[in-house]
């Protein structure tokens, strides 16, 4: 594992001076994923988003590497086609073929679990050298806070409202990492802004594997989640240690727990990863007491799946 010393003489990727909100998880999580390239050139893919918006604003780049923007469905079908693209020019002896070169997508939940999965799942199965990284906000915070199938159960958002018809979203959030593991791919990780060192293990893993790989990052947004600005990383801790969100890596199909801190014996309970969040104060109202516990109850049902398949 890189020491945090060898990770402070590795230059940033990402500018400062982007016009992402303050606070904002997604440039924590690329800022994290980032240094796990090691020096070695990198092209950037991004969905359309709050990511790709506010980095990128003509003139202006905040990206120090080459970069493309997409819509929100095609970011992996188009890095898979530079990938393609920069091998071929290698097998027509245009380019080195001894040159190195990373391929990573950026795409938020909007643009990865949902709009974008089609061609996600594509990439990943043709078995493009590539590495797919989600910043999981919990919903369309770009146009508008609408939900998406990352948005967790019980969560307000302005199309899962709270009042007498509904009380939040009342679907259970989509496991992406695990349909992505059912790839069958090289390298899959959960990983968080909260825990550098796991994250940027992490991507140092999946920059290093021979075909594609895909990071999950918990990336909370203050915007959305009517949080503090400066509350952020403290968010995205109480997700790991109330396991909400567990972390884990599936390497070449061996699935292993990579948080063994936290356990079903000391794990924190929900509540303190949902009351500081103004998208779920109406689950600590009375009357909510019932799907305050469902929503308990699936994240134990979610972790109990996760230690299982990791063989605790």
């Amino acid at each position: 594992m890189t020491t945090i010393r060898e990770l402070s003489h590795r230059e940033d990727l990402l500018e400062g001076g982007h016009r992402l909100c303050a606070g904002c998880g997604a440039s924590i999580a690329v800022r994290q994923v980032m240094l796990g390239a090691g020096g070695t050139p990198v092209v950037v893919g991004c969905a359309t988003g709050c990511l790709e918006v506010s980095t990128t604003i003509y003139p202006y780049s905040s990206w120090k590497t080459p970069f493309i923007h997409n819509a929100f469905e095609n970011a992996a079908a188009t890095v898979s086609g530079v990938e393609s693209a920069f091998k071929g020019l290698q097998r027509a002896g245009k380019i080195p073929a001894d040159k190195k070169a990373k391929f990573i997508a950026f795409g938020g939940d909007g643009g990865t679990y949902d709009i974008g999965l089609q061609s996600l799942s594509g990439a990943m199965e043709r078995g493009h050298d590539m590495v797919y990284v989600c910043y999981d906000n919990g919903a369309y915070m770009n146009t508008g806070i609408q939900r998406s199938s990352a948005t967790p159960m019980g969560a307000w958002a302005t199309t899962s409202e709270v009042g007498s018809v509904g009380q939040g979203k009342p679907q259970r959030r989509k496991d992406l990492t695990s349909i992505m593991a059912a790839h069958n791919i090289p390298y899959v990780a959960q990983a968080s802004i909260s825990d550098w060192k796991d994250l940027t293990s992490k991507a140092e893993k999946a920059f290093a594997v021979e075909g594609p790989a895909f990071i999950n990052v918990f990336a909370p947004c203050p915007r959305g989640w009517r949080i503090p600005y400066d509350s952020t990383v403290e968010i995205a801790k109480s997700a790991v240690t109330s396991a909400f969100w567990p972390l884990f890596e599936v390497v070449d199909g061996e699935w292993i727990y990579t948080k063994r801190s936290v356990t079903r014996e000391n794990r924190k309970p929900i509540e303190e990863f949902l009351k500081p969040q103004g998208r779920f104060k109406h689950l600590f109202k009375p009357g909510n007491e019932a799907l305050l516990a469902q929503v308990q109850t699936e994240v134990d049902r979610n972790f109990d799946h996760i230690l299982k398949r990791c063989g605790l």
